[in-house]
């Protein structure tokens, strides 16, 4: 009996410990919103940070099932303002980090929404779409050019032929 208190004792002992330096924060982030924590982290600790990102359903009132394309963008800087972990992450999932400065560090979540990942994919196709058209259109222009700088020099190759044929047809030369 009394090796089973003693168990018990140190299994409290080591959940209080384990639980005395974990924090956890519950939160809800817009689609184009930046939530920004500042916390006070000792030297070398290292941080684990476990997300799940969703899209909200106003209809529904429920969550959506996972997105292809969703994600979330972590952003950590120490207390000197030096960017620690600036990392593009999934829609589900663990970033980690260890602090090399005691003070106050700057943690930094957005997510990058489907309906942006769709409008930056429209966007490239735009813009490869335009690139390819003015280079068509840039290639075109330099061949006419190329045509009319022909033209021009056999037009004049010709009036002088005629010029001098009507000259000696005079007998001016």
């Amino acid at each position: 009996m009394a090796a089973l208190g003693e168990a018990l004792r140190a299994a409290v002992a080591a959940l209080l410990l384990l639980s005395w330096g974990a924090h956890g924060l519950y939160f809800h982030i817009g689609e184009t919103e930046k939530r920004c924590f500042i916390e006070e982290i000792p030297d070398e600790t290292m941080v684990i940070g476990n997300y799940r990102t969703q899209l909200w359903d106003k209809q529904s009132e429920s969550f959506l099932p996972s997105t292809p394309g969703l994600g979330m963008h972590v952003e950590v800087k120490d207390p000197d303002g030096k960017v620690v972990l600036s990392r593009q992450y999934g829609s589900e999932g663990r970033f980690t980090f260890t602090s090399h400065t005691p003070g106050e560090h700057q943690i930094c979540l957005h997510s990058n929404s489907t309906r942006m990942a769709l409008f930056a994919g429209g966007k490239l196709y735009r813009e490869e779409r335009f690139r390819m058209t003015s280079e068509s259109t840039n290639q075109r222009v330099l061949w006419w050019s190329i045509a009319q700088t022909i033209i021009l020099i056999l037009t004049g190759i010709w009036q002088m032929r005629h010029l001098k044929s009507f000259f000696e047809a005079k007998k001016l030369v």
